[in-house]
């Protein structure tokens, strides 16, 4: 097996490259039709590998023949890939060829149909999750700071002597809240007057 695999990588894809390299260098004519009808040949017997490799992998000499296939395809002598084009896939094509082209272009409507039609449920699907990671972020970030406001109260009426009198109420709501005058703080005031 390792033996079909190097032996096609070879002579079945680099060695034509190369020569297909030459032809377009060269820019002959008969080099690009050839070449162009050894790459469909090519193209062709590997869509088919990949099938009879399932079933007939167990028959004898299997890969041997696939090794003499490609050689005969790239043969001068028998020119099997010229051969092979001729009689069947140029007639075959030709026949076929409005019909195949009327799939591409339902398959290639098709699949944009389909791109545009997962990418929206994509959009939607990442816009219903970062809104509710939003949201519940938000109740998060809430719950975060109306844990920080109560502990907050708790240390201020906690330590009554430092910044904030025992006095002062604060109203919640739209009024401001302002802090009444203690009684010693107006008897200070009243009796400092006197004096």
């Amino acid at each position: 097996y390792c033996l079909f695999v190097f032996s096609r990588l070879i002579f079945g894809t680099l060695y034509p490259a190369y020569y297909s390299y030459k032809a377009v260098k060269s820019k002959d004519i008969k080099e690009y039709v050839k070449w162009m009808m050894y790459w469909i040949i090519f193209a062709l017997f590997t869509t088919a590998e990949t099938f009879t490799d399932i079933f007939l992998c167990w028959f004898p000499f299997y890969y041997e023949l696939k090794i003499a296939f490609v050689a005969w395809l790239l043969s001068p002598y028998t020119k099997g890939s010229s051969l092979l084009y001729r009689k069947f896939v140029h007639p075959t094509l030709s026949s076929k060829e409005k019909e195949i082209d009327d799939c591409l272009i339902q398959a290639k409507d098709r699949s944009y149909d389909a791109l545009v039609h997962f990418g929206k449920r994509g959009l939607n699907v990442a816009a219903t999750a970062a809104v509710m990671a939003a949201s519940k972020g938000q109740g998060a970030l809430s719950e975060r700071l109306r844990s920080f406001s109560m502990q907050d109260l708790s240390t201020i009426r906690g330590d009554s002597s430092s910044t904030v009198p025992p006095s002062v109420t604060v109203r919640t709501g739209s009024k401001q809240s302002h802090p009444k005058p203690s009684r010693s703080a107006s008897e200070g005031t009243g009796s400092s007057g006197k004096c």
